[in-house]
């Protein structure tokens, strides 16, 4: 993990920090559902930049949960922000499995052991803090996991672990798009610079003057 980790967006959104104050990721949510109970589909797209076809098909597909009078609740929001910050690195259906070994059926919360705006809460946190305290390896990601939830409450025995090893999931898949979005601007950059090489190379030869050949051998040491 040796490259720099991005906090200066909210993890899934377009958000950037600083035009919510630096708020973490609880408050950030909270300030979307200040004073109303639920945000509608043109403010989800604002907030997390994925298209109109792309949110209805997830929620067709049984992923977002049911709407409340075509409004999203803010752990339907939590949920759509941390899908969209994996979608780049899993595929959906791995997502959806993800979610459902931390919380179980999507529309029934008897057996969700934390909501999902907790989970972005703690998710947002965990980076936040993997990015000021510089951790480089991931046994200390691990380590710096388990210390953050340590205000966890269990809802059923073995919840913690449960949640401990969705986030270590979910942490270490972010790393790897940061990553690819790193390795992806590398190649663009040694592609940019090797085609502007080739353009020069070209120019260099279509100018050069290439000496006529000698029209006879006279010259050389022992034809005279």
């Amino acid at each position: 993990m040796n490259f720099e980790i991005r906090t200066d967006i909210y993890p899934g959104s377009v958000v950037p920090k600083n035009a919510a104050e630096n708020a973490d990721g609880e408050q950030f949510l909270n300030r979307s559902f200040f004073l109303t109970d639920g945000v509608m589909l043109s403010q989800i797209k604002e907030i997390s930049g994925i298209d109109g076809s792309t949110l209805q098909n997830w929620v067709k597909r049984g992923w977002i949960g049911n709407t409340v009078n075509k409004k999203y609740s803010k752990n339907q929001l939590a949920r759509i922000l941390i899908i969209n910050m994996l979608r780049d690195t899993m595929h959906l259906e791995e997502i959806d499995y993800l979610l459902k070994y931390v919380n179980g059926t999507i529309n029934w919360e008897e057996d969700d052991i934390i909501p999902e705006a907790r989970l972005y809460a703690y998710i947002c946190r965990i980076i936040d803090g993997s990015a000021e305290q510089g951790i480089s390896s991931m046994e200390k990601l691990h380590e710096y996991i388990s210390a953050s939830v340590c205000d966890y409450a269990e809802t059923v025995p073995g919840a913690r672990e449960r949640l401990q090893n969705a986030l270590g999931v979910i942490i270490s898949a972010y790393f790897a798009s940061l990553a690819k979005e790193k390795t992806r601007g590398l190649f663009l950059e040694l592609r940019k610079r090797a085609e502007k090489e080739t353009e020069e190379r070209a120019r260099m030869m279509s100018g050069m003057v290439i000496p006529q050949r000698m029209k006879s051998d006279a010259s050389f040491p022992g034809n005279k």
